[in-house]
């Protein structure tokens, strides 16, 4: 646990969140939600917002449990997908969970649900992957709130929660230049590169990019080739 001083939880312009910073006090843990100026429903628009890592993003998916109904929570790193096999076989057949049991479940809605301060306490599983990283951010009840945790605060905020292997195999992305970065055709639609799945800013902007801010392009891109697998 960090020694740093716990805050007192301050006002917020969502009751859901003010109820997550209530719960993040009363454990203990060292950093109050923060209010974004844009609302992150995605795990690719939480980093943007926040300048980091895609994978530093830590999303809560919520299916539910086809024996009893109960909410399965996965806390899962933004740059992976959850593998509903490997976590069925870990609690049991599993089902899609609607916007309304996800909310009554959870207390939140889509795109702004909380690991942590459920309406019902839901099975848990914690996605290894997260420990990649030394810092990572979660949803805290509102598509404009996230707050920061370590994994392993994660862990300690999620008692009795495995960690495990609950995503899709990763496919690594190289940091290399597109394939199409000089025939780009772009689908009117999507917005986006047919072949490399880039939007046109992103095009505009990668011959000056660092290879630091072409990795987190890149990491966006595989986002939206595993969101359309």
């Amino acid at each position: 646990m960090s020694d740093a001083p716990v805050p007192v939880p301050a006002v917020y312009p969502s009751e859901r969140v003010c109820t997550v910073a209530s719960w993040l006090h009363a454990h203990a843990h060292p950093h109050a939600p923060v209010w974004l100026d844009v609302a992150a429903r995605t795990a690719a628009e939480a980093a943007a917002a926040l300048g980091v890592a895609v994978g530093q993003i830590a999303k809560s998916v919520v299916f539910r449990r086809e024996a009893d109904g109960v909410a399965v929570l996965v806390v899962t790193s933004g740059d992976r997908r959850v593998d509903e096999r490997k976590v069925a076989a870990r609690t049991g057949p599993i089902g899609r969970a609607s916007a309304a049991f996800v909310r009554e479940h959870t207390g939140f809605v889509i795109g702004g649900v909380a690991p942590v301060a459920h309406a019902r306490p839901p099975v848990a599983l914690l996605d290894r992957d997260l420990w990649r990283f030394d810092r990572i951010w979660a949803a805290a009840g509102h598509p404009n709130a996230v707050f920061s945790l370590t994994p392993e605060e994660l862990a300690r905020l999620s008692p009795g929660a495995p960690v495990a292997d609950v995503v899709a195999d990763a496919v690594e992305v190289p940091v290399v230049a597109s394939p199409c970065v000089n025939i780009c055709r772009m689908d009117a639609q999507r917005a986006l590169c047919t072949g490399c799945l880039r939007t046109i800013d992103e095009i505009a902007a990668w011959s000056r990019l660092d290879d630091a801010g072409r990795r987190q392009v890149l990491e966006r891109v595989a986002q939206r080739h595993a969101d359309t697998a």
